[in-house]
Formats: C-alpha cells, structure tokens, sequence
C-alpha cells in the first residue's frame, strides 16, 4: 500500500520507518528541513532497549516530491491538523484514504470537513516513542493500535489498513466503534499529561501522593461523565485503567511534558480543554479539567 506519513516526528517516523523495513512504499513528509535531511543522507536511526538501528527511509520537505498515496497518515500536533489536512488532501490519489492517530479529541471531524469523510479513519496507538534529535528517535514502548472508519464508510478500508500495519510488526485491530477507543486514549490523556506537564514529574510519579491521585481521579471522572452524556460507552473503572498505565509507562515524560520542556505549543485544547467544551455541550460541570486547561494554557503563553 502506498503510503505517506505527515509529521515525522517520533511516533510519525517510528510507524514510517517500521513500515520502510518491512518492505512497504512509504513516504516521510516534514516541515523540518534539518530532520528530513539527516533521514535521507543517513537513515532513521531507531533506538530500542539499547540497541540502534539505521533504516532508509524516503523523506521530504516539499509536497510536490511525493507521488499519490494510497493511505496519508497523519501524525502532527493536534494544533496543526486543519493545515496537514489540506495537505493529505493533495497528496492522496482519488480513493485514498486518512487515518490520524493522534492524541486528543476532534482530529478525526477536523480532517472529515477537508476530505471525503467516508475515507477517513481514526484511532489510537500504545506504541510509544521520543524524538531524540534530528533522524533519531526512541521507540519507547510497545502496545496495540486500533483503528475505524470514523464517519462511515466501508469498515473494509480499515480492515485493509490493519493488515498493512501488522505486517510491518504494527499489531492492528479494525473495530466498529472506534469513538470509544479514541475516548479511552482521552481519558488516560486527561489523567496524565497536564499534571506532569505542570509538575515537572513522571508519569509514575503521579502515583506517589495521595492529593495526586485523588486530583487524577477528579480529572478523569469529569471526563468520563463527559463521555456518557455524549452517548460513548467507555471503559469501567477508567480510573484504575489510568493508574495502571501511568505505573507501566513509569520512567516516561509525556508527550505534553515534554513539550513543556523545550517550550512548544502544547495538545492541551484537544485533551482536557475538549472535555470541557464537550461538557459546555452536554450540561456536565468540569472544574477541574478546566482548571488544569487553563494552567497548561497561562504557561505556554510565555514560552
């Protein structure tokens, strides 16, 4: 399957450099000339419990060097999903397809009011990874990926898409409700990156005060109830779930605190300002989430 990757950070070049090795015709496209350079000239360099390996990968800066695509995959900043929208639009052929495996709420309707909403696809990914530098990233953990049709459209495209991924050592599942999946991934993202964000700490590190835990448990619960005035069925017990995933994700920065870190534009109106806008909708107050939305927004404002 031809395919494209928009946004070759660390989770878009991890997938475009899993699938170049397994053999598949894959694209790289970023904005990052330093990055796109170094991919070409050496490779991308993926790190793994230690060991390095150097894959060749074709990349590029400029659009009009890549040929149609059967699948675009779009892996940027939930900030910059309208305008790499526009861009998956030209580069696609005239039954591709979009699939955004993004963090956050509204990519997947964002994407829909560009393109052909019966070709666009959503979900999520466990897989975890960290972009070391310019054709270097870690992959930091490994999980599964599910993915569906998002506003309709034949579930065989997704189906078709899931192969290609576990193919390339990407364990996939095509699901019909992949609402719930995307609204699972939020709630884990509500529970975690904006308190790490804001604190400097570690996702495990969440679970090592009682006020921590108990400021997650708030987060997630409005999140949750969210999620049930909008009609999508979510995990029970989603608070355990977000415990779990912070101890097994321990030692990790999150993608927001991160982003804090070196200063840039944070995912948070695609995390927990979503759900206070879906509460806004649905009757449902969120004082927390609100307050963790506007914390996270006052300090990237001085980046």
């Amino acid at each position: 399957m031809k395919t494209t990757i928009i946004g070759a950070g660390a989770m878009g070049g991890l997938f475009g450099g899993l699938l170049a090795e397994a053999g598949e015709d894959v694209w790289l496209f970023d904005v990052w000339a330093e990055h796109v350079g170094e991919m070409t000239r050496s490779g991308l360099h993926i790190e793994r419990e230690g060991v390095v390996r150097s894959i060749p990968v074709r990349a590029a800066s400029d659009p009009s060097q890549i040929r149609p695509a059967e699948l675009v995959l779009l892996f940027v900043k939930s900030t910059q999903t309208r305008a790499a929208a526009l861009v998956a639009r030209e580069m696609a052929g005239p039954r591709g397809l979009f699939l955004t495996l993004q963090n956050g709420l509204g990519n997947g309707d964002t994407i829909a009011e560009v393109v052909d909403p019966s070709r666009v696809m959503a979900g999520t990914t466990a897989h975890g990874a960290t972009l070391l530098g310019p054709g270097r990233i870690r992959h930091a953990g490994v999980g599964p990926t599910r993915i569906g049709m998002w506003a309709g459209g034949d579930p065989l495209h997704a189906q078709r898409v899931a192969a290609t991924l576990t193919g390339a050592g990407i364990e996939t599942e095509a699901v019909e409700d992949v609402r719930s999946v995307v609204w699972d991934k939020l709630l884990v993202n509500v529970g975690i990156n904006a308190i790490t964000a804001l604190t400097g700490i570690r996702n495990g590190q969440l679970l090592d005060l009682e006020a921590t835990k108990e400021l997650v448990r708030a987060a997630v619960d409005e999140a949750a109830a969210v999620a049930n005035a909008a009609g999508v069925a979510v995990r029970q017990n989603p608070v355990d779930h977000v415990f779990q995933v912070a101890k097994a994700t321990g030692g990790n920065r999150s993608s927001m605190g991160q982003d804090v870190d070196h200063r840039r534009s944070t995912e948070i109106g695609a995390i927990n300002g979503a759900v206070v806008r879906e509460g806004r909708k649905h009757g449902v107050e969120t004082p927390v989430n609100q307050a963790l939305a506007a914390l996270v927004e006052t300090l990237q404002v001085h980046f």
